[in-house]
């Protein structure tokens, strides 16, 4: 069996909600995993043959997609901003739009270092951290910050911790609730806050695929449809009091509330701006306090 048989039983059998050209995409990511060759190597070697290890092994890995598990999970890692993260079904799997969160977040620090933001002074917490793709990614990238991370669950701190690790990176985590302040953290000692809290409602529940419904952690993704704001007015209260004077809070958002999210953090005392993703989608807002 060749790269391009495999390639063909995968788009052949994976489950009717991948389409085509990702069927394949999934197929290309298998054999770079187990068969350690990168993707223009996999491109151009589609008659290359399998080992039979190899062989059963994608066999195996199309047997757990064939379930509708996340491909990430049945590898047990995934890529965001050029990183690799260890994942599995206690945290969310990194999504693109996050790293526009990360990029903006970047971008903002490299610009008020312009502006007499001095080297080593800037702190960075991230709420609801699930993986530490977020402050992981800062922090690879800005090695000087003070980085911390925030999340109620100690199986998302673990793996949140082995990426840090993996990815020569220092970053403190705490374990607590944004809900009920379950932890203690000095008062305007943050010039950057991040979160991409649970935003998704529950009666948006049926237009989700299988793989993230039966797979990914509920309480990392869902709301009730009656306080669908709920974290993001926890976070800015706690941004309030955390966040200097001449901070940031970036949090990604549900592309149905991003009007009602800036509207909730002005009247939290924040002016806000609202940037849409690359498809278009309001998903992240930058606000910052009105003073």
């Amino acid at each position: 069996m060749t790269f391009g048989d495999i390639e063909t039983i995968y788009v052949n059998q994976l489950p009717s909600f991948y389409e085509k050209e990702e069927a394949k995409g999934i197929a290309a990511l298998a054999v770079e995993h187990v068969c350690n060759v990168s993707r223009s190597y996999y491109m151009l070697h589609k008659s290359d043959a399998l080992t039979l290890v190899q062989e059963t092994s994608l066999i195996r890995i199309l047997d757990e997609l064939r379930l509708g598990r996340p491909l990430q999970y049945v590898l047990e890692e995934a890529d965001f901003f050029g990183l690799r993260f260890k994942v599995n079904s206690s945290v969310l799997i990194p999504r693109p739009e996050t790293e526009e969160l990360v990029h903006w977040v970047l971008t903002l620090v490299n610009e008020r270092k312009k502006q007499g933001w001095p080297d080593g002074q800037v702190s960075v917490l991230d709420i609801g951290t699930g993986s530490g793709c977020i402050p992981v990614s800062i922090k690879k990238n800005l090695p000087e910050a003070e980085v911390s991370a925030l999340d109620i669950s100690n199986e998302a701190i673990e793996i949140a911790l082995r990426n840090a690790v993996m990815n020569g990176t220092e970053v403190r985590f705490v374990q607590g609730d944004i809900l009920d302040d379950s932890f203690s953290l000095q008062p305007e000692s943050f010039t950057l806050i991040t979160s991409n809290p649970p935003y998704v409602t529950n009666s948006e529940k049926d237009g989700m695929h299988k793989n993230v419904l039966d797979f990914e952690p509920h309480t990392a993704l869902f709301v009730p449809d009656e306080d669908p704001l709920l974290f993001y007015r926890h976070i800015a209260e706690f941004s309030l009091k955390h966040l200097k004077p001449d901070g940031a809070l970036f949090l990604e958002i549900n592309e149905s509330f991003g009007h009602e999210t800036c509207s909730l953090l002005a009247e939290k005392g924040f002016k806000t701006e609202l940037r849409q993703d690359l498809r278009g989608k309001d998903r992240m807002v930058m606000a910052w306090k009105d003073e």
